[in-house]
């Protein structure tokens, strides 16, 4: 224990130098400034003035900066406001030009199933057509053959009779 007062006592002892020599600086620091700055308080009178006049000017460029930067901004709003617009009006022209188009080509499809429809009753009629003219072709046909065949008998019958009148004809001689 009696080790640890010594530890504590040696490093208060130590710290309490550490003090005053730092005061002592502190004392020989202030000292000089005040030696330094007595010499020249005119020029820092001069040097706090221009300091002020500077820090008015700069405060007075920043509020034309902001002034500047308000007016700009303003601006691009007016601009964005009237793109906006501009754009919404192009997206309605564009909307009525793609309604206007549907509408067209609805109508166009309705036409062109129209037409199917008409083609398709069209290409019934014509086939029902064809098959009754093909029927008819094949009636004449019949009627043809029966016509040939019967010509054919006649024929072979005048020829029989052309053969009986020449053999007749013939024996009479």
């Amino acid at each position: 224990m009696s080790n640890g007062y010594r530890t504590l006592s040696q490093h208060l002892n130590d710290l309490k130098k550490e003090k005053f020599s730092l005061k002592l600086r502190i004392y020989f620091l202030e000292e000089r400034m005040q030696q330094k700055y007595e010499v020249g308080r005119d020029d820092i009178y001069k040097r706090n003035i221009e300091l002020k006049v500077e820090v008015e000017s700069l405060k007075q460029e920043l509020q034309e900066k902001q002034q500047e930067l308000d007016k700009t901004l303003t601006a691009a709003d007016n601009l964005t406001n009237q793109n906006e617009a501009e754009l919404r009006r192009q997206y309605e022209e564009r909307q009525q030009e793609t309604e206007h188009v549907y509408e067209l080509l609805q109508n166009k499809i309705h036409l062109l199933q129209e037409e199917t429809r008409l083609a398709k009753s069209e290409a019934e009629r014509n086939a029902a057509m064809t098959e009754a003219e093909k029927e008819r072709c094949l009636e004449l046909t019949r009627k043809l053959m029966e016509i040939t065949k019967k010509e054919e008998e006649t024929r072979e019958s005048q020829a029989m009779l052309n053969t009986y009148d020449a053999a007749l004809a013939q024996k009479d001689k």
